[in-house]
């Protein structure tokens, strides 16, 4: 039997304990967020969660996670010790236009749930090709019956000559 009394361990435990019930809010669990090639991949510690327990939502470009981890003593259980963390998490993190989210896989194994994201066609790197033109240009005279030649027009956004050096 474990046998271990610690007064300040127990004080932060029950800080923490009633913090917690007084908030009742969802808590947030670690990440990992990385690109890899193709894919985007982002990996969230959920270490004994039932994957049943596990809701998984991608609404526009928010994917949120949200799991729960509970302890149900059975009947005739004396609970010593209660120091693991139970209840909901949740985890909202914003995806960029750049992943293609129709195609996201979640796996959990060993505690961890990776998510793979591949990245939309749209945003990959791709090659453009330049083309130049080959054939001869032609200059209209511009409306009053004087020629110009493209030595004498000014470019665009300059100042015109005045004549005075």
């Amino acid at each position: 039997m474990l046998m271990r009394f610690d007064p300040y361990r127990e004080l932060d435990r029950l800080t923490e304990q009633l913090a917690s019930t007084a908030s009742r809010a969802p808590r947030a669990f670690p990440m990992d967020a990385y690109r890899r090639g193709e894919q985007f991949i982002v990996q969230f510690d959920l270490p004994g969660i039932d994957p049943a327990a596990i809701d998984l939502t991608v609404e526009q470009n928010v994917l949120t996670v949200r799991a729960e981890r509970r302890f149900e003593p059975r009947e005739g259980d004396e609970v010593v010790v209660a120091e693991r963390p139970y209840g909901t998490y949740t985890r909202q993190i914003f995806l960029g236009d750049t992943l293609d989210t129709e195609n996201l896989q979640a796996n959990y194994d060993h505690g961890v749930l990776t998510l793979t994201i591949p990245v939309a066609e749209a945003a990959k790197p791709r090659r453009v090709q330049v083309s130049g033109s080959t054939g001869a240009q032609t200059i209209e005279p511009p409306a009053g019956g004087t020629q110009a030649t493209p030595a004498q027009r000014p470019a665009e956004g300059a100042a015109a000559p005045t004549g005075t050096s």
